[in-house]
């Protein structure tokens, strides 16, 4: 990763990026974009990928449907806060507290609100660009089996990002799936998400953003990517609910992380 890559800087390109991403209305609005990390910060994210054990399950109802019938976790995650990476390795730390920073930027908020605006408009009104929001970027790890039926995201959230990190162009047919409706309630699928290096898609959470992922093969040896959610806070319940949720999230991390070094 070249030095002069400064937090700034970065922001600006992904920026960018994301000013120059392809809409498109079906089947509903979202966008898709392309290079949205410089070459050299994306090689540097590959090579600072956390180890398998670095990683934790998902909590709650996630953690019972992301499971194998032997019981092996299907997706995992590092939530890309400074509190729950400072346990990895020096030089790889360095590379994801960087990229937290960047996607926990305002000025990358505002540019996803600006660009996803009829999606908001739709779900808030003409007053969508008032309604605050907090950003929960995660590094995910997808294994063999792991699968998603279709649904369209709860209203917790505002905005759903996702960012595909592959190292190469081998596996497209592992993106995410987007469904419209028909008349008899049935989710048809419209469009599928290439899974390519460097790429990734937004879109406002609303009734209609119906989206899957079909299970993964056995040839796959990792999904990775970066899922960076912007949850609704307005009010005092969602603004206390999102912190609320950092934190335990937090204790969960050092309590899984205090019982690998006990048994190291």
């Amino acid at each position: 990763m070249r030095q002069s890559w400064s937090v700034n800087n970065l922001i600006d390109f992904v920026v960018r990026s994301i000013q120059r991403a392809q809409a498109d209305y079906s089947p509903f609005y979202h966008l898709r974009f392309d290079r949205v990390f410089p070459d050299d910060f994306y090689a540097a994210m590959l090579d600072a990928m956390p180890a398998a054990g670095g990683y934790r399950a998902l909590s709650g109802k996630a953690k019972l449907r992301n499971r194998t019938a032997d019981g092996q976790v299907t997706r995992t995650k590092i939530d890309l806060f400074p509190e729950y990476i400072r346990h990895l390795p020096q030089k790889k730390r360095a590379v994801w507290d960087v990229a937290g920073r960047v996607l926990r930027s305002e000025e990358l908020g505002k540019v996803f609100v600006e660009r996803l605006a009829p999606g908001l408009k739709r779900r808030f009104g003409a007053n969508f660009a008032k309604v605050r929001i907090y950003p929960v970027p995660i590094l995910t790890r997808d294994t063999p089996c792991y699968y998603i039926t279709a649904h369209s995201d709860t209203f917790w959230k505002g905005i759903t990002v996702q960012f595909y990190l592959p190292p190469d162009h081998s596996t497209p047919h592992i993106g995410t799936i987007f469904h419209g409706e028909s008349s008899n309630g049935s989710k048809p699928k419209k469009a599928q998400m290439l899974f390519s290096p460097n790429t990734g898609y937004a879109f406002a959470v609303a009734d209609n953003t119906w989206h899957s992922v079909e299970p993964v093969g056995r040839e796959i040896k990792t999904r990775d990517s970066i899922l960076l959610t912007y949850f609704v806070d307005a009010g005092p319940w969602r603004f206390l609910r999102n912190r609320g949720r950092r934190l335990q999230n937090f204790a969960l991390s050092e309590m899984r992380n205090l019982k690998r070094m006990t048994h190291a």
